[in-house]
């Protein structure tokens, strides 16, 4: 392969901190140091597929290092399922098309899981791919870290460190609801800095009797005010029973191609699904009927998103973005940088597109976290 002349870059799912800072890294080096030119598409695969474009001269790259969200706007839009027309299609061809009418040597996707799997599917295409992990969430498979959770992380302890106030002066149960995707990096890291007592994450399903009874041996030892971090995706244990019996059923249902079951149990799963959507406000309201504490319910929301990166995020989205310029300047695609310790390696897409990283029963934050007698209600 001749070295690579020109180079896309997009960003793809939700926004977070320090998307701007990785467009930085990848385009100043690609530009500085191997005389790329550098085409950047707006709104992730939707504008590649359309072909809506800027150059990402030095001039548009200066002073972006600290700019929250991204220059390129996002969307989640799918290539092989996109809304066109109000019907859904595949347009992957329509991408492929693009990508060789600009002449493109690489392109380099920013995001997370779910922009890993659609990566993938382009490699799979023919497309020379680069990918960087970013998300608030954490739980991008391969990496040590991601990206815009250390800035979600620092807004979401200090969310919990303001409500420790109004809690305390009114001797109350405060629950507030932090983002995570079905993962608890979040909850549980913003919970251990902050100070909860409870923290519910979906790797932990919990009992609300046993933290009621937790909350109730706090009152009893003098303390009258509870702080309850929940995760988006935390489920009671009943619930978590419930969905991983229907996901089961579906699986047996596909392998026997019933479809009426298979329906069945997608119905069932939907169901239970907007159970946990609800679920932080029927903790609330258990726990204020079980505990007869009045009970109050935050909801950080996208809150968690927006703002300044941190430092460490403009340093984590620098290091992997000038790294992933490196890589596409060496000819080696379908591969994501991934963060380990100090190092910025090459994993191949296949061992993280489809897999998502979770919260170990066992990882030192738990422990840190039980030791310290915070509750996760198992």
């Amino acid at each position: 392969m001749s070295r690579p002349k020109h180079i896309g870059i997009l960003t793809s799912g939700g926004d977070c901190p320090g998307l701007n800072a990785a467009i930085r890294g990848v385009g100043r080096t690609a530009i500085n140091d191997f005389g790329m030119k550098v085409t950047g598409f707006r709104d992730g695969f939707r504008g590649l597929m359309q072909d809506r474009t800027i150059d990402l001269d030095r001039e548009a790259l200066s002073n972006i290092l600290t700019l929250g969200g991204t220059i390129l706007g996002t969307s989640r839009d799918k290539p092989h399922r996109m809304n066109v027309g109000g019907k859904t299609v595949d347009m992957t061809d329509a991408i492929v098309e693009t990508y060789h009418r600009h002449h493109l040597d690489g392109l380099v996707c920013l995001g997370g899981g779910g922009t890993q799997k659609n990566a993938m599917r382009l490699v799979k295409a023919g497309l020379n791919v680069v990918t960087l992990p970013k998300t608030i969430d954490n739980d991008v498979s391969q990496t040590d870290v991601t990206f815009g959770f250390d800035t979600a992380l620092g807004i979401a302890t200090d969310a919990i460190d303001r409500l420790h106030s109004t809690a305390t002066s009114h001797n109350r149960i405060i629950v507030v609801e932090i983002m995570g995707h079905r993962t608890g990096w979040l909850t549980l890291g913003a919970g251990l800095a902050g100070g909860a007592d409870v923290v519910l994450i979906p790797e932990i399903p919990y009992d609300p009797a046993v933290v009621a009874e937790a909350i109730r041996a706090r009152t009893q030892r003098g303390k009258h005010f509870s702080i309850v971090a929940v995760a988006e995706g935390a489920l009671s244990q009943t619930d978590a029973r419930a969905m991983a019996a229907a996901v089961k059923r579906r699986v047996k249902a596909e392998e026997k191609k019933d479809k009426k079951e298979v329906k069945a149990a997608r119905e069932e799963i939907s169901r239970l699904a907007e159970v946990e959507k609800h679920s932080t406000l029927r903790v609330t309201e258990q726990l204020e009927e079980l505990t007869g504490l009045e009970s109050r319910m935050t909801i950080l929301g996208h809150l968690q998103r927006g703002g300044t990166p941190s430092a460490g995020d403009r340093l984590l989205a620098s290091r992997l973005g000038v790294r992933a310029a490196e890589l596409v300047s060496e000819g080696r695609f379908g591969v994501m940088v991934a963060a380990r310790g100090e190092e910025a390696v090459a994993v191949p897409l296949e061992q993280v597109a489809g897999n998502r990283k979770e919260v170990p029963a066992d990882h030192a934050w738990v422990q840190t976290a039980r030791r310290l007698a915070v509750c996760f209600g198992d």
